[in-house]
């Protein structure tokens, strides 16, 4: 039978094996049924307990003693932990001065004990390893963007040293052009030496040929030989050309030009326990809500809502305009996207700085102090909705160019972090429709969707690993289709998601149990939703463009 249905069996008679059992034997551990009674009391053992089944296991079931054959122990010797029956006491062969104790007592000590460690275990113990081994499963997730971002500082370091080589080389080539235009030079003067002597010597030859063939006395007769001067030969000019003498490249020499990459380091740091307290300022829903504001924003199809405070309240809708109001519903401010479309959707981080995402650029843009920064720049995908998370984080939802998947990822900075995307089966967790899927992360640091196609809520652990889907609250008022849109968390992990179809906001607890509707706040097709740091809640409305402040807390 499979243990998760177990509950829901019923107890068959263990003697017919047939009928339900009604009552239970505490002295033989037997489910009995009614008629079964008789047959099972005749046997053999003459103190049979019969009880109400749902009464079974309440006899106590003594040990038999080892001296006294068909005698039960109901005492123990305090100093020797021995059992005894009646009989042992009795024959005071058991040292009289030591100290002895009823076992009914003991036993109920002790399951006072077991109750006390189990209820420990269970409530306090077990959720801190649960932590433990979540955040190991986080660690595990984000590996590949800090080893990524690993990489992205070697290459980095590799293009700056690529680069100074490369001015190196680009030098020395400019020394060898510097070169080479010296060593023309030196020997295009000795050239130019040389033939200036040839044509002297040509000068002289010419002369000479006229003094030979002429009859003229006197030219002759003043004639001085010039081969010897006309010998002495010019030096020769020797220029060597410059050589390349390569350095012996050194593995080790490298390596300290690029840098040092310390070694996998792991240390082992003891841990204290430390019990998890109990939340005591619990604040329980109010049964009769309170619209404390209505903010007219202006906005047509007013999609999304996020407020850092009573003045920041920022909104967005199909245009490329996101404005701010305070909480009189006065406008302090109005950005447009950088695209001009309309943004996926907005977010306030803990600074104060603006971001959206804008599906036409792929891009998600940090606004602060007027300037906008890209963060985030996707290929292949689309930025969806966003969500600033307690450590700083950014959850972001996206789907693929081909609308066949979804998926969320969170980013440190515009580093990836975490992927969420499929089960432990492989299977997706959320639709692959492109339709807006709004996204919170719980006090307990759960991650949960609003999957509009999927007609759920999905929530997965902090490191994604699914927890439970949420598909609706059967109701006779609530009657057509639920598909969730904005979704939320409060100071107490309760989970608000809204239902645009029946106009009304589910409240679910921590593990996805339903609470209650919030519909009686004259809401007009809800659509984003927020809490802020008190727990009032900011609602939109889609056609008229109004944001709600109600307060639904004690």
């Amino acid at each position: 039978m499979d243990p998760d249905y177990s509950a829901q069996d019923v107890a068959r008679c263990d003697l017919c094996k047939i009928a339900i059992a009604q009552s239970y034997c505490d002295l033989c551990h037997a489910n009995i049924c009614t008629p079964c009674i008789g047959i099972h009391i005749s046997n053999e053992y003459d103190k049979h307990k019969i009880v109400a089944i749902h009464q079974r296991k309440s006899t106590l079931i003594y040990p038999k003693c080892e001296s006294h054959q068909n005698k039960t122990c109901e005492y123990q010797c305090k100093d020797c932990s021995s059992f005894l029956c009646s009989r042992c006491l009795a024959s005071k062969q058991h040292n009289q001065e030591h100290e002895f104790l009823e076992l009914e007592e003991v036993f109920s000590s002790k399951k006072e004990k077991i109750k006390k460690d189990t209820k420990e275990l269970e409530s306090q113990i077990l959720p801190v390893y649960e932590d433990i081994a979540n955040d190991l499963e986080m660690q595990i997730a984000s590996l590949d963007g800090e080893y990524k971002k690993l990489t992205t500082e070697m290459s980095k370091q590799r293009e700056v040293i690529h680069r100074e080589i490369d001015t190196a080389f680009d030098q020395m080539e400019k020394d060898i052009g510097e070169i080479k235009v010296k060593h023309h030079s030196i020997l295009q003067k000795h050239l130019d030496e040389i033939k200036q002597l040839q044509s002297l010597m040509q000068e002289t030859l010419n002369a000479l040929n006229e003094i030979e063939e002429s009859n003229e006395v006197s030219p002759t007769i003043h004639y001085s030989s010039k081969i010897e001067e006309c010998s002495k030969l010019p030096p020769k000019v020797n220029v060597s050309i410059p050589k390349f003498i390569p350095k012996q490249i050194e593995r080790e020499e490298i390596y300290s030009l690029i840098g040092k990459l310390t070694p996998l380091s792991t240390t082992l740091e003891e841990r204290v326990f430390t019990a998890k307290k109990p939340n005591t300022s619990v604040r329980e829903l109010l049964d009769e809500l309170e619209v404390l504001n209505t903010i007219k924003t202006g906005h047509r199809s007013l999609r999304s809502v996020t407020c850092l405070n009573e003045e920041q309240i920022w909104t967005s809708g199909w245009t490329a305009d996101m404005k701010c109001f305070n909480i009189q519903g006065v406008l302090q401010k109005t950005m447009k996207t950088k695209s001009g479309k309309w943004p996926s959707d907005i977010a306030v981080d803990r600074d104060g700085a603006v971001l959206y995402s804008d599906w036409k650029t792929r891009t998600v843009y940090k606004v602060k102090n007027d300037q906008t920064e890209e963060i985030i720049t996707l290929q292949g995908w689309a930025p969806n909705n966003l969500c600033v998370t307690s450590s700083g984080d950014l959850l972001v939802t996206m789907y693929s160019d081909d609308k066949t998947q979804s998926k969320v990822v969170r980013y440190s900075g515009s580093i990836v972090k975490q992927t969420i995307q499929f089960d432990d089966e492989g299977q997706p967790l959320y639709s692959k429709n492109t339709a807006i899927k709004y996204i919170s992360e719980n006090r307990n640091l759960d991650i949960c969707m609003a999957d509009c196609t999927a007609r759920a809520v999905v929530v997965v652990n902090q490191a994604g690993k699914i927890r439970f889907r949420y598909t609706g609250h059967p109701s006779p008022t609530k009657n057509k289709p639920f598909i969730p849109r904005g979704i939320t968390t409060d100071s107490q992990s309760r989970i608000l998601t809204v239902d645009g179809n029946n106009h009304c906001i589910h409240i679910l607890d921590t593990d996805g149990q339903f609470l209650r509707y919030i519909d009686n706040c004259d809401l007009e097709d809800p659509y984003g939703l927020c809490v802020d740091s008190d727990d009032s809640l900011f609602v939109c409305e889609y056609y008229t463009g109004n944001v709600k402040k109600i307060r639904y807390l004690k």
